[in-house]
């Protein structure tokens, strides 16, 4: 089967009701983004950093995938997929994609503060003050915040390198390293960009842009690629 790797970004999810602060003036939710998503804040604030997330986690629990993610999921009939996200949501997952990598963390697990290594599955459920990790330190959000090392690059540019198609989908193509992913894609892969708005997209590379939101866009892609499948 051929390799299909696709990389989605907000868009992926807005359509699901998952708001992105790129849309929102750097406000995310109302909340300046790096008072809740930079080491600095965590440090100034914890308590308005732990709020904000269970905010976040509660939106997630009432969310559902959209026809794009399950468009993805389906993709697994005809390639094998694999998915890297910059979304920290749970949507690919539970539309039934099965292999996913998520560059930014995720949103329903914690991890603990003293051992980066110490990472627990929380669902939909709060992290409040004083819950603590086995080795007695703070909870937080298992987010890789702005000023942060992204720890699955390296996984993620190894999966993009082996490549036969390579898809964006909802990426402004504007948060490094992520953005950077698409140089690593084989000369020989093909290249599918899914965004209704433009997007700065490399120029060496011949790309084919379907220019529609993810719910749609997936069910285009999905017909093209027919042509192509093993």
């Amino acid at each position: 089967m051929k390799k299909l790797v696709v990389l989605s970004g907000a868009g992926m999810s807005a359509e699901s009701g998952i708001r992105t602060f790129r849309d929102s003036g750097g406000l995310w939710e109302d909340y300046d983004v790096y008072e809740v998503a930079s080491p600095m804040g965590w440090y100034r604030d914890k308590d308005l950093v732990l709020r904000f997330y269970n905010e976040r986690r509660r939106q997630l629990s009432k969310a559902l995938p959209n026809a794009g993610h399950y468009g993805i999921a389906e993709l697994e009939n005809y390639f094998s997929v694999n998915v890297i996200t910059q979304n920290i949501d749970d949507l690919h997952e539970r539309a039934g994609s099965t292999k996913v990598l998520h560059l930014h963390g995720e949103l329903t697990k914690a991890r603990s503060t003293a051992d980066p290594s110490l990472v627990y599955d929380i669902g939909y459920k709060d992290i409040n003050p004083g819950d603590l990790c086995e080795k007695g330190s703070q909870l937080r959000p298992h987010i890789v915040w702005f000023g942060e090392a992204v720890p699955m690059m390296d996984e993620a540019v190894r999966i993009t390198s082996e490549a036969d198609i390579f898809v964006v989908i909802g990426s402004s193509l504007n948060v490094y390293p992520a953005a950077g992913l698409i140089e690593y894609a084989p000369s020989k892969a093909s290249l599918w960009l899914i965004d209704p708005k433009e997007v700065s997209a490399p120029v060496s590379r011949h790309i084919e842009i379907i220019k529609e939101p993810a719910t749609t866009g997936v069910g285009i892609l999905k017909e093209r690629l027919s042509l192509i499948h093993d």
